[in-house]
């Protein structure tokens, strides 16, 4: 997998960008959230990727941030929503507007994205009503918990192994306080399920 790509844009055409590294010219699709905060052609730029892998094509996505790839991501799990339909989201709303969306139950916000239809955009608020994460959905208690960036990481750890937030929340607060490395915290919290 690609994880990110750092080189100097070779030619730009929404939503398509080009981003030349080690003398290989990626081409990459962004959505429309992080084509507006490109630099100019010619100037350097830090990307974050996720490679789809189709019978007739691989095609690499790019990301301005870490929340944009996350929900893409969650986005594309959702039957019936392909790379198309959740670069379009991303384009057509912010990570945080589409949290909200999802926890205000609000069908005609998402369903006024092109290519969302009444029954896709039911389907999103019904399965990622429990993938938001708080750093997702623009902040919350659970994040606010997990002040240190240990904690922040080991939590986003848990909820990538798909750990609800509450569960994942729930797992790091029973590991207690004290200074621990991210890893120590991962432990600690998988140990404690596996004891429950």
């Amino acid at each position: 997998m690609i994880g990110s790509v750092r080189g100097r844009i070779a030619a730009k055409s929404p939503p398509q960008v080009t981003v030349v590294a080690g003398g290989i010219g990626y081409e990459l699709e962004a959505p429309m959230s992080t084509f507006f905060h490109l630099p100019p052609v010619g100037d350097e730029v830090h990307l974050l990727t996720h490679l789809v892998v189709r019978e007739d094509a691989h095609i690499l996505y790019a990301f301005a941030t870490e929340e944009e790839r996350r929900l893409f991501r969650s986005l594309i799990r959702v039957s019936g929503v392909g790379p198309k339909i959740a670069l379009a989201l991303l384009s057509g709303i912010s990570v945080s507007a589409f949290a909200q969306c999802v926890r205000s139950e609000d069908v005609s916000a998402l369903t006024r994205v092109p290519g969302v239809g009444r029954k896709t955009a039911e389907r999103l608020i019904v399965e990622m009503r429990d993938r938001l994460t708080p750093e997702t959905s623009g902040g919350g208690a659970a994040s606010a918990a997990h002040g240190s960036t240990a904690e922040s990481e080991a939590y986003g750890a848990l909820v990538a192994l798909g750990y609800r937030p509450a569960e994942a929340d729930r797992l790091l607060k029973a590991v207690g306080p004290g200074t621990h490395s991210t890893e120590e915290l991962i432990r600690r919290a998988l140990q404690g399920a596996a004891r429950e």
